[in-house]
């Protein structure tokens, strides 16, 4: 019988193995994506329990808990640490077939050296044990990430932001190169009730005045070029589908007048402002050599009740069906027609959209870059085994998984970097069964190549790292 999570968990041929251990596991991590907060790797924090460094802020786990029937005072309520960390513990076995139940036991083990299985029968000894270590240096958040063998991450800010905590780690020793995503996504959805607050927040930032359209994009590009001062060479955008509506010049900026003046714009006329705005923005990332990536389809805060309660970002998201292809077409095109599409990054989260993002990234790539336009890594409720799998195999049939960039974390988390293990294994089982099964040539040294380039040359190459 095998045993759970040995050397070779999810590993079912003797190729797969071989291209793992002797080719995979080898390789930084580039994780190209994630919300960590750079305050707690700039003052290198030490975590006080493992509840502070592994359950606070981690929405998957809060929804399997509540999925449970656990009351909300040991998610985000005033339970203990210990109380919260001995109710997850609890909830673990109940998790099989989930992927917190591998995560789970990933980073147990590959932090801190944990290969029991986690349940309310060792939960008081684990946290005793794993707290005691997170008080060395070893463990801090910097040593975290350390352990991992992570080269670069890049972290995910507001164009607000001072990036005071980016420029304190420039600084430092840490050996782990930090960076950042430029997320203006506030700046660009019109039809939020506190969008005026944000553009007054905006207004300080960039030392402007704004009270028009182009005042805006000045506005933006200034912090653009304040976030690439600072080494950023990626942003990010998170909307439920692309915008693509036909708009003028002069209906764009009285439509950001009549917002300015505290009057609500209708549906249309969000679309049309959001459509230029997000078109300004694109065309400035593809002056200054960025990347661009866009994570298409969640539906967000669906839960009105709690989300007053407890806020974004708390478990209340899940997949939308908005329609993708023709927007997202249009979009790319617009920009590829003024040759002012820059590499660009797309994610979806419903995965029906997954041959279609396929195939949507292969239409803009032009011979320019290699793979200039990707389709990205299952994401949020597709980062999983079965997600990861279709991804990849979709990706294999419809464009060329050799050229892709490979796996992020997208996570609050600085236990979360087993995820790139995780991914690791999936894609060398994949290769390595076919190799046995004769569907491709026992060639070694030729796919364990290719595997290092998913796993971290390709990322290297298309970010100019």
């Amino acid at each position: 019988m095998t045993k759970f999570l040995d050397d070779n968990f999810l590993l079912e041929s003797k190729q797969a193995q071989s291209l793992y251990h002797e080719y995979a596991v080898q390789m930084p991590i580039i994780d190209y994506h994630n919300h960590l907060p750079p305050k707690d790797l700039a003052e290198n924090r030490v975590f006080g329990n493992i509840t502070n460094a592994w359950i606070d802020g981690d929405h998957y786990k809060w929804r399997a808990m509540r999925t449970l029937g656990i009351n909300e005072k040991y998610l985000t309520g005033n339970a203990s640490d210990k109380e919260k960390f001995i109710k997850w513990a609890e909830a673990v076995p109940h998790t099989m077939r989930n992927p917190l139940y591998h995560w789970t036991h990933l980073e147990l083990s590959r932090y801190f050296g944990i290969t029991d299985t986690l349940s309310g029968k060792n939960a008081s000894a684990v946290y005793d044990a794993t707290t005691e270590m997170l008080q060395s240096q070893e463990f801090t958040s910097r040593g975290l990430i350390s352990k991992m063998n992570v080269d670069v991450l890049c972290t995910t800010e507001d164009p607000t932001d001072t990036l005071e905590y980016h420029q304190q780690l420039a600084k430092s020793d840490f050996a782990t190169k930090v960076s950042t995503a430029f997320r203006p996504d506030k700046a660009i959805l019109i039809g939020s009730e506190t969008y005026n607050e944000y553009i007054d927040s905006l207004e300080k930032a960039s030392k402007s005045d704004i009270t028009t359209y182009d005042e805006l994009c000045d506005a933006l590009r200034n912090r653009i070029e304040f976030f690439n001062a600072n080494d950023c060479f990626v942003c990010d955008h998170g909307l439920s589908h692309l915008y693509a509506e036909d708009f003028t010049e002069s209906e764009v900026k009285a439509i950001f007048k009549k917002r300015r003046e505290g009057n609500k714009v209708s549906p249309n006329e969000a679309a049309k402002f959001q459509s230029a705005l997000l078109l300004y923005l694109s065309e400035t990332y593809h002056e200054f050599g960025w990347v661009q990536q866009f994570h298409l389809g969640a539906l967000r805060n669906n839960n009105t009740r709690m989300l007053s309660e407890l806020g974004p970002d708390t478990g209340w998201d899940s997949i939308g069906d908005y329609t993708q292809a023709e927007s997202l077409s249009k979009f790319l095109d617009t920009l590829d027609s003024k040759d002012k599409l820059t590499k660009t990054i797309l994610y979806n989260l419903n995965p029906r959209d997954n041959a279609l993002m396929a195939t949507m990234a292969g239409n803009f790539n032009d011979g320019s870059v290699k793979g200039k336009v990707q389709w990205g890594s299952g994401w949020w409720f597709l980062d999983q085994k079965d997600g990861m799998i279709d991804q990849i195999n979709t990706l294999s049939n419809m464009g060329l998984i050799s050229c892709f960039v490979g796996m992020l974390t997208d996570s609050r988390s600085f236990l979360s970097f087993p995820r790139h293990e995780y991914f690791r294994r999936i894609l060398c089982n994949l290769f390595g069964n076919e190799m046995a099964k004769g569907e491709l040539p026992n060639d070694m040294e030729w796919i364990g190549k290719m595997v290092q380039n998913i796993c971290y040359n390709n990322a290297k190459e298309y970010f100019d790292l």
